[in-house]
């Protein structure tokens, strides 16, 4: 072989080795590959164990008429949401490395594209360049040293959103970039100086594609996710998909199943083997997303709706391990929320004289008292471990709030007072903390619709006014998400549904 041959020979095997390597799956994104030209080549790492993706990429900058990083990235139509919480390894080398999600039509180093931007030196800023070859523009933040960030498409509107991980999300947008229905999505990390190479670990990385607009609700249903979190780490895991309307997981309080509803059944999920099969609910078979286990373990309460009560929600108990259920109350709609710790009480919420309040009836059967008599919804009522208190939610101030109250209605107050409607509070199995959602005040307070951004909140008990309550999840979800007592019983963990199309 000549050494011309040679030569051909070997370049034609380092394209091919690259061109291999360019498609490389990795995670949820089809490809991973640098773009423009970099000085050393880039790579991606997915850990499956610890759901991160780790990005190394030299590159010279992001801006002006060109770009030059590593990018792990997928091909999408349609309208979404990419969101994750990130971290730069290393103090580096230069303040301007740069990561974040970016959208583009082509690969082309100087092609139109959106990009949401964390610098190395906090600089936080939504960018884009419009047209092949463009300048590229940027609306910067304000504030800086972000680590969750979030960017939605809809339509040819981008709107990029940031926190700081436990906070709340700000925005900024741009809405005249047209970048064409199929676009490269993903994420990316450049150096901003192409003789080092400059690391960053993604996690929580998620891709939502929500439901599209005009969708009719209880009619039409997108894809349901079954996650837990592990609120040490904060890391959460999707243990099970649906292509519909999966909702409400709780757990046994052996710690070793979640029950959910799903299409007017309940299922119970092995967290072993990570597989559902069907509880039984005897011939109580139109069940709603309302169902909790005794504090024992021993019964499950659930509430379900028949022709013969009218096609209204009726709450019922049956043994823990399935069986013949019993009707315990003789009105409705009457929606199951929490038991007493001895047994001896069932607490709900009910539509009475179109007024829905809050109301506790003998667990074996018998006259319901009410709890609650404001106007408008008072609802999501749960006791504590110890007895002492009920949780509830209500919007007798405006805004949908938490308040608590004595098991018999005396000394109702609020516990939170801030902008969003909170819904559902849950309270830990030590009585320390609770869990919650939380919808935006432009939804109606009395209403907690599927398939919105929401926010799993923490608070301590005895916090003043929800002062001290964090963010522990940024979701699309709502309905269904988180509707029922979700820790596990040792505290670790909670149990939620996000949603997103799933094709």
């Amino acid at each position: 072989m000549s050494l011309k041959s040679f030569a051909t020979s070997m370049l034609l095997a380092a394209t091919i080795a690259t061109l291999a390597y360019a498609q490389t799956p990795v995670g949820q994104f089809e490809h991973h590959q640098d773009v423009g030209a970099v000085a050393t080549p880039g790579s991606v790492v997915y850990d499956a164990s610890k759901l991160t993706y780790t990005i190394k990429a030299s590159g010279a900058n992001m801006w002006a008429t060109k770009d030059e990083f590593h990018y792990a990235w997928k091909r999408m139509k349609g309208n979404f949401i990419l969101r994750a919480r990130t971290e730069f390894i290393g103090k580096g080398v230069d303040p301007h490395r740069k990561l974040g999600w970016i959208v583009r039509p082509d690969l082309d180093t100087s092609g139109p594209h959106v990009n949401a931007s964390l610098h190395g030196d906090g600089l936080t800023s939504l960018q884009w360049r419009k047209t092949k070859g463009a300048i590229t523009e940027q609306n910067a933040f304000t504030e800086k040293n972000f680590d969750v960030v979030q960017l939605e498409r809809a339509g040819n509107k981008y709107i990029m959103s940031v926190a700081r991980f436990g906070e709340t999300f700000i925005s900024k947008e741009i809405s005249d970039v047209s970048l064409g229905e199929e676009v490269y999505v993903g994420l990316y990390v450049c150096s901003h100086n192409n003789t080092v190479s400059e690391t960053a670990v993604f996690r929580d990385v998620e891709i939502v594609i929500p439901a599209r607009e005009n969708f009719v609700p209880y009619r039409e249903y997108i894809g349901s996710n079954l996650e837990v979190m592990d609120l040490a780490t904060n890391t959460r895991r999707v243990l099970y998909r649906v292509k519909d309307s999966l909702q409400a997981p709780n757990w046994t309080t052996d710690g070793k199943y979640l029950l959910y509803n799903h299409n007017g059944l309940l299922y119970r999920f092995d967290l072993k083997t990570n597989t559902p099969t069907l509880f039984d609910t005897g011939d109580v078979k139109r069940n709603n997303n309302d169902h909790v286990y005794s504090f024992d373990g021993k019964m499950l309460g659930i509430s379900s709706s028949s022709a013969e009560d009218g096609n209204v929600s009726m709450i019922y108990t049956l043994p823990a391990k399935g069986g013949k259920p019993t009707k315990i109350t003789r009105k409705g709609p009457s929606y199951l929320h929490g038991w007493s710790p001895d047994k001896k009480w069932l607490v709900y919420a009910a539509r009475r004289d179109n007024e829905f309040d809050v109301f506790k009836i003998p667990a074996n059967g018998g006259d319901e008292i009410q709890l609650t008599t404001t106007k408008g919804v008072d609802d999501g009522p749960e006791f504590t471990p110890d007895g002492k208190w009920i949780y509830f939610n209500s919007f007798r101030t405006g805004l949908m709030q938490i308040w608590r109250m004595k098991p018999d209605g005396s000394e109702q107050t609020q516990i939170t007072n801030d902008e969003f409607n909170n819904w559902f509070p849950h309270i830990s199995p030590d009585g320390k903390w609770i869990v919650f959602i939380s919808f935006p005040k432009d939804i109606a307070p009395g209403d907690h619709p599927f398939y919105k951004r929401v926010y799993l909140r923490l608070m301590p008990i005895g916090a003043k006014a929800g002062s001290q309550s964090k963010v522990i999840a940024y979701l699309y979800g709502g309905q269904g998400t988180i509707n029922v007592p979700s820790w596990s019983p040792d505290g670790k963990k909670i149990a939620f549904v996000s949603n997103t199309e799933i094709k």
